[in-house]
């Protein structure tokens, strides 16, 4: 049996790590959503919302602080930033779109597959090529976890049952 040790993050990525708490939780509302029937459009104005004053953010600080201490050749930043084109790919089809499930759906699933590929690989990856150093220029970042972005949201749809669902 493989020995589970909790990961030792580096201080600069635990910030990444908090937030990312959040991504998965926006994956798991959308699945409530669409679970409960809940409208594709009252889903997709939540995501849009979440992700313009939020992912939208972390995604750019991901590239710009963390895949760029990688070479550019780099299979792993490459795997992550091809995720992370697909996310925004997806998003602007909401954007276009709102009354897509099959999209939300889809982006709920790519959204956890790309977290998880951060934090179980790329994250092990980037403690192993960059030198602390390096690390410390972003150690100052602060995760976005208080979520008072949310606070403003009053359509808890992901909490509401069956019979109030439209």
């Amino acid at each position: 049996m493989k020995d589970s040790k909790p990961i030792n993050r580096h201080k600069a990525l635990v910030s990444f790590s908090k937030d990312h708490h959040f991504g998965l939780l926006l994956g798991w509302k959308i699945s409530q959503g669409l679970e409960k029937g809940i409208s594709p459009e009252r889903i997709s104005n939540y995501v849009l919302y979440i992700f313009d004053n939020d992912l939208s953010r972390l995604f750019k600080e991901e590239a710009t602080l963390l895949f760029s201490l990688l070479p550019l050749n780099d299979p792993l930043r490459e795997k992550a930033e091809i995720q992370q084109g697909s996310l925004f790919q997806l998003i602007e089809s909401i954007r276009t779109n709102k009354d897509q499930p099959q999209v939300l759906k889809q982006l709920s699933a790519e959204l956890e597959e790309h977290i998880r590929f951060l934090e179980r690989e790329l994250f092990n990856h980037l403690q192993e090529q960059v030198i602390s150093a390096e690390f410390e220029n972003i150690s100052s970042r602060l995760s976005n976890s208080s979520r008072t972005i949310e606070d403003a949201w009053q359509d808890i749809f992901w909490q509401i049952n069956n019979s109030s669902s439209q």
